[in-house]
């Protein structure tokens, strides 16, 4: 045959195939599709590993709370803390059986504001952002009300993170339905940052069903995270890092020394997030090197939450066989405890570890064919799914005002120290009400509130400044670059205190002005605090 008519036949046999474009061109690779990958997991096996994860969590807090919020472990080796012969209730896996309670009576469509029916029925909500969502539905105001910045002062905290490895359990290879989980569900007691981790640890426990390479799961579970959100790029600065030779110390000391000081906070989502990809990335899905990495890691970080979200990805990888036997049998298959921290479980709790699992299990399997795979009775066949990136879900301190004052703007705020997990620390920004409060990220510049306006013929500017008891910061007002006032706002009551504040602007009427109100907290011979603003009006 002449070589160009051969030649002519193969082009058009092949754009009959569909491996040519019409113009003689390869497909783009976003119109290829690799071939399914399909992940068969028996019900034994399923119930085994999620048997795992359940007890992973309780044995990883068990012996990470020992450094909770305190210096990190120094020891070469760290020994595994033994068990009273049950696991003790903790929040780092109670609000997921709350969750399996809520699945069970409300179906797998469950809603947020439904698991919030389900929280205050169990009472659960006891320490950070979950307690502050806990108060929130008490007061009435319903999910995802209860997790959004709006309301709720901790939403950038990890309680939504160390509250999500039931949803990868739910989800075995389909990181996106994990995911969606994770985000919807997680809104009832954080958001952005805090979602964020939710779904990120879900997506690890998901993949982990179906990856056995540590690095692959890090790797894929990030790209959830939409590129914009503070915390993907925290988890792209570790894993540039690890590709390009760190170790964990390098990587640890890293994270602490670029996230730890935007987000001081010791149970803040970003940095113990980081820590927790850290570990599961350099553990390589043993159960000892992954402890020892989260309780290494860094010191004043939230390690038992770390421990036990770490763990669960080894769990979900290799089931109870990857388990240190000798925990396993402490437990004698029993969770028990009638209160958490201030609160009082109701009903209290006494119940097979075994049995949990088998009820997560079933939940598991109804969720997976929801959505789309198959059960025969005894195998589940399931199409692994490719990780895709959420929209972005973003929130900056900044846009507080929005919803408290929305002709101002707020510059320099920062997130902060309180709230998490040490007592007694003044720092942070959150909206309470019709009450503002700021601490700056910056405590040299301050923070401040800003408002370009013309004035009226009889300009006023008024507004209530209050203070911690204890605590003071200076308050500091400008009208273009004239000072006019500069004031020790200083607590001396045994409760937070206000005054009133007058400014007089008259020498400035009918002008284009712009207003600056700071912030300062470096005050010799006081305590810094945070300031509170309300009521500010300009006449």
């Amino acid at each position: 045959m002449n070589p160009q008519k051969f030649l002519l036949l193969i082009f058009f046999i092949a754009a009959a195939s569909g491996s040519v474009g019409l113009h003689g061109q390869l497909p783009r690779p976003s119109e290829t599709h690799a071939p399914s990958r399909i992940l068969q997991l028996s019900h034994a096996e399923y119930i085994d590993r999620v048997q795992a994860i359940w007890m992973a969590q309780m044995i990883g807090q068990n012996t990470g709370v020992r450094f909770e919020h305190q210096p990190a472990s120094a020891l070469p080796v760290t020994p595994l803390s033994h068990v009273p012969g049950y696991a003790p209730v903790d929040d780092d896996y109670y609000y997921e059986m709350v969750a399996v309670r809520a699945f069970e009576k409300y179906g797998i469509g469950l809603t947020v504001e439904q698991l919030g029916q389900q929280w205050l029925e169990n009472n659960a909500g006891s320490w950070g952002s979950s307690e502050q969502a806990l108060v929130l539905l008490k007061r009435g105001i319903k999910p995802p009300d209860t997790g959004h910045p709006r309301y709720n002062r901790l939403w950038w905290t990890i309680g939504p993170q160390f509250s999500s490895d039931v949803y990868g359990a739910l989800s075995p290879g389909m990181p996106n339905l994990a995911g969606e989980l994770a985000r919807r569900l997680g809104h009832i007691n954080g958001y952005a940052e805090g979602t964020d981790g939710a779904v990120f640890v879900s997506a690890m426990i998901s993949i982990a069903f179906a990856e056995k390479n540590s690095r692959t799961v890090v790797r894929k579970a990030a790209t959830l995270i939409h590129p914009e959100s503070p915390y993907r790029k925290c988890l792209e600065m570790i894993i540039a890092m690890a590709d390009s030779g760190a170790g964990p110390e390098q990587i640890f000391r890293a994270i602490d020394e670029r996230w730890g000081i935007e987000y001081p906070a010791t149970n803040n989502a970003v940095v113990n997030g980081g820590l927790v990809a850290t570990a599961v990335w350099f553990g390589r899905g043993d159960f000892q090197k992954t402890i020892e990495l989260t309780v290494h890691a860094a010191d004043f970080a939230d390690a038992d939450c770390n421990a036990a979200n770490a763990e669960s990805v080894v769990a979900a990888m290799w089931g109870m066989k990857a388990l240190p036997a000798g925990q396993v049998s402490e437990l004698h298959d029993r969770i028990k405890g009638e209160t958490m921290g201030p609160l009082r479980l109701t009903p209290a709790v006494d119940e097979s570890i075994t049995e949990l699992a088998s009820r997560t299990a079933r939940l598991g399997i109804a969720n997976a064919v929801a959505h789309g795979a198959i059960d025969d009775g005894s195998v589940l066949r399931i199409e692994i799914q490719e990780p895709e990136t959420q929209p972005a879900e973003l929130f900056r301190l900044a846009d507080l005002v929005r919803y408290w004052n929305p002709q101002w703007t707020l510059d320099r705020a920062g997130f902060g120290g309180a709230g998490g997990g040490m007592a007694g620390i003044r720092g942070i920004t959150y909206l309470d009400g019709e009450v503002l409060s700021t601490y700056p990220r910056d405590e040299v510049r301050g923070a401040v509130l800003r408002k370009t306006l013309k004035l009226g013929n009889n300009p006023a500017l008024s507004f209530k400044a209050g203070v911690d008891s204890g605590r003071a910061w200076q308050l500091q007002v400008y009208v273009n670059d004239d000072k006019v006032l500069d004031k020790l706002i200083a607590g001396s009551s045994d409760t937070r205190s206000w005054q009133d504040i007058n400014v007089d602007v008259s020498t400035y009427a009918g002008q284009e002005v712009v207003l600056r109100l700071y912030q300062r907290v470096l005050v010799p011979h006081h305590e810094a605090g945070n300031a509170y603003w309300k009521d500010l009006v300009v006449k």
